[in-house]
């Protein structure tokens, strides 16, 4: 894909790698579409990005599902169908799992999981109507490996690994010309993840955006960061389970990296 001339909907994108990505798209000549719950933050960004190009934002907070279709039916009205989709928006709560409210795990599958399957449901048959279209999906490396303290970002990131990649075959075998591409990225540096320790390096903002947007201008399938999630990806297949927990707990640190996780100071409800 191109980005000169396309437009984008970004959700979640109004901070973090959400608002990269976005400027990434202006610098390179794309239309902006900005999803988020945070107006002023909407309205901040817009504001900086406005001698960059073509940007406008909507205010809809994703754990709110009834919301998704009046503003896409908006967006549609205003903008048409995006060329391209990105479901970058997520929460975590980083709790034990019986340490959840319930509101705590209905807003995290609901922002997670759930809306981005209805993002994409809103514009999709518009998209393969036009024959053209790309979705990508920011999963987690928490979707490929468990953690201790993220139960439910876990079960809400399986989820939408599982999903987005159901959905690539089913375009793929109905002949269409959307491509899915699906990011499983480690710990990003940005204040979503604020208090994590990990021996493996974490994830920087700038870098992983930027990635992720070669990997959809290339239509990659699959994008995970950094590379050594694959191996461990291999090391989780084939080892008895005591031995990978060994490797992946005692060894590299992974199953403490939560430890001391604080998230974000005004709100656990704001995206990555």
């Amino acid at each position: 894909m191109k980005y000169k001339g396309k437009s984008v909907l970004i959700t979640g994108g109004a901070s973090g790698i959400g608002k990269i990505m976005g400027r990434i798209v202006l610098e390179k000549g794309g239309k902006l579409i900005i999803w988020d719950v945070n107006a002023a933050g909407i309205e901040s960004t817009l504001q900086e990005f406005k001698p960059r190009g073509n940007a406008v934002g909507y205010t809809i907070d994703l754990a709110d599902l009834t919301a998704i279709q009046p503003t896409a039916l908006q967006v549609k009205k205003e903008h048409g169908i995006p060329d391209l989709i990105i479901n970058n928006a997520g929460i975590i709560v980083g709790k034990y799992f019986e340490e959840h409210s319930i509101n705590e795990l209905t807003s995290t599958i609901n922002i997670n999981a759930t809306a981005p399957m209805m993002v994409t449901h809103a514009f999709l048959k518009e998209m393969i109507e036009r024959g053209s279209g790309h979705i990508c999906n920011i999963a987690s490396s928490a979707g490929l490996v468990s953690n201790p303290k993220m139960s439910v970002y876990v079960a809400s990131k399986w989820s939408l690994i599982g999903w987005s990649d159901s959905l690539r075959l089913e375009m793929q075998r109905k002949g269409t010309n959307i491509h899915i591409t699906t990011v499983n990225p480690y710990y990003i540096k940005t204040g979503m993840f604020h208090g994590v320790r990990s021996r493996i390096p974490i994830l920087h903002p700038e870098k992983t955006a930027s990635r992720i947007m070669r990997a959809i201008a290339l239509k990659k399938i699959f994008l995970t960061m950094p590379l050594g999630m694959h191996l461990i990806r291999f090391l989780q297949g084939i080892l008895p389970i005591r031995v990978f927990d060994f490797i992946a707990g005692d060894l590299l640190g992974i199953y403490t990296s939560m430890n001391e996780f604080k998230g974000r100071k005004q709100s656990p409800e704001t995206e990555k």
